[in-house]
This record gives structure tokens, sequence and C-alpha cells, in this order.
């Protein structure tokens, strides 16, 4: 069975799962960051939306499309990027 077959509830829940993953991994790479956690986890958290939007871009996936896929991980790191450096507060 191929990626294409699989269901799309299945595939937005892969999605998701490893966003958890991978914020538990930035996490635990921050705490031990030498800048400090905060630092740390804002530097984590714009790469993985970088590397999410190289991702999204080579896999040709479509933005607001039914199932969760690499764009809405890349909002979502840029989201947390944004509350942790007060970016929502001076809106």
């Amino acid at each position: 069975m191929n990626a294409k077959q699989l269901p799309q509830q299945l595939q937005s829940v892969q999605v998701m799962v490893r966003f958890g993953f991978r914020i538990a991994i930035m996490i635990g790479f921050a705490v031990f960051a030498g800048a400090g956690f905060g630092r740390g986890i804002v530097a984590l958290l714009w790469m993985s939306a970088l590397i999410c939007a190289f991702a999204g871009l080579v896999k040709r996936e479509m933005p607001f499309s039914a199932n969760l896929n690499h764009w809405d991980e890349m909002t979502a790191y840029v989201a947390l990027c944004a509350l942790r450096t007060g970016i929502v507060q001076h809106i």
C-alpha cells in the first residue's frame, strides 16, 4: 500500500504524531542549549519551519488541503515561535 492509498485521516494522524515527536526532541535539545532554553527553542522552531517548507515544496504538497501536511506543520512551528518571541502580544 503506497502513501496515496492511505485514508486522509490516517495521514493527518501521522502528521500530528510526527509533530509531537519533533517538538519533544526540540525541547530536549533546547534544554541543553548553550544559549539557553528560550533562544534554543526559537532557533529550533525556525529551523523546523524552514525544513517543513522545503519538504512541502519538494513533495509538491498543496497548502490548505483536506488532510494535514508539511505546510500545516510549518504553520504550527511559526505560531509557536511567534508565541515564544512575543510577536503575538505586539499585534
